[in-house]
């Protein structure tokens, strides 16, 4: 009977697999672009990585801004090595959307949006 058991227990243990977060998940506060910065909350969308603008801060304090749930980062892929590329980018200041890749680094996430071999950088923090 114990065997019957342990058997079952493998086999329910095995049959559901788990799979643990992306560990580029969760909220990120921006630099700040044009006077405010915001959270992004990073997420998986598919089999990519998303994030959308959660909150939004400016220097008088939190606001509610036009920009609040819009997606600022789509199609991004894991590529090993806390590197995540093919994704883009938008701009909410400037209305454009950029080629874009990620480095993770610990709770700093280093962004880049590109047009070409010119890319513009930020370093995100993580909030939680």
């Amino acid at each position: 009977m114990n065997k019957l058991v342990l058997a079952a227990g493998l086999v329910l243990g095995m049959s559901a697999p788990t799979f643990a977060a992306d560990p580029v998940e969760g909220v990120w506060q921006t630099q700040v672009d044009d006077g405010a910065y915001a959270y992004v909350t990073i997420a998986p969308c598919g089999t990519k990585i998303c994030g959308h603008i959660s909150r939004t801060f400016n220097e008088t304090g939190e606001y509610k801004s036009k920009n609040l749930g819009l997606k600022l980062v789509w199609d991004m892929a894991a590529a090993g090595g806390g590197k995540y590329k093919g994704g883009r980018i938008y701009q909410p200041s400037t209305g454009k959307t950029f080629k874009s890749k990620m480095a993770l680094n610990g709770d700093i996430l280093n962004v880049s949006g590109c047009v070409g071999p010119i890319c513009k950088k930020q370093v995100w923090a993580l909030v939680k």
